[in-house]
């Protein structure tokens, strides 16, 4: 059974920090202030137009088994083909934030207010990453409460296109658990529309299965190494 979630804009705010990050300015750098004053409509604007959205659908090793295969294009090891066995739930999810998002980037670009637009499109990534975040933390929430896991239960996302997950795996994902019904399809490419939109596998289990070696040979292509970063701080909890 699936559950179809709603968020307020509020919730799905983006820290400043991940705004600035998407437009490539690190932390602790000096922010001008026109560039703070331009983050700041771009937040307003955002908060407009955005229509934030889930859907979560529990579903079972044998069937995410399927789900994972998805058009036999996954590179040979994976942490997803590693780990999934070893979690005690797994849930399939999407978000989005809406048509207006993208329509609203778009026309900014098209009326040549490329800093407005490009700003906009950087806190929308961002905003969409925090929804991801939303649907993590409530999956885990729910478990203390029938008692199926304890403390040391984590949870993380994986999604197609990372990882050695290819990105066709989308087609599964999608005929699993019908994002259609929040206004969410799927182009030939298997990129989503609209583009702010995430999608993947909640898999929960104990902590440390998620703790894996950097050591797959598309590692060593990726250029962020974000995955580490989401695994320490779970891991720090």
């Amino acid at each position: 059974m699936s559950e179809i979630l709603t968020f307020s804009a509020d919730e799905t705010k983006p820290d400043r920090a991940a705004v600035f990050e998407n437009q490539g300015i690190p932390a602790g750098a000096g922010i001008p202030q026109d560039v703070e004053a331009l983050c700041d409509a771009a937040l307003r604007l955002l908060g407009e137009v955005a229509t934030p959205r889930g859907i979560l659908a529990q579903v079972s090793k044998p069937d995410f088994e399927v789900v994972y295969d998805g058009e036999g294009r996954n590179e040979p090891r994976t942490p997803v083909g590693d780990i999934f066995g070893r979690a005690d739930e797994l849930a399939l999810f999407a978000v989005t934030l809406g048509e207006r998002v993208g329509q609203e980037i778009t026309q900014r670009f098209h009326a040549n207010d490329l800093a407005l637009g490009a700003m906009l499109d950087s806190a929308a990534s961002a905003a969409a990453d925090k929804l991801a975040e939303l649907v993590e933390t409530r999956f885990g929430e729910a478990f203390p409460a029938n008692g199926r896991v304890g403390t040391s239960t984590g949870v993380l996302r994986y999604s197609p296109g990372y990882c050695g997950w290819d990105i066709s795996g989308q087609r599964k994902l999608f005929e699993f658990l019908h994002p259609e019904r929040i206004g969410i399809s799927l182009r030939e490419s298997f990129l989503m529309e609209p583009l702010k939109s995430v999608s993947g596998v909640l898999i929960a289990g104990p902590k440390e299965i998620h703790d894996v070696e950097m050591s797959y040979p598309f590692c060593d292509r990726c250029d962020t190494r974000g995955c580490r970063e989401r695994i320490r701080a779970l891991l720090a909890e």
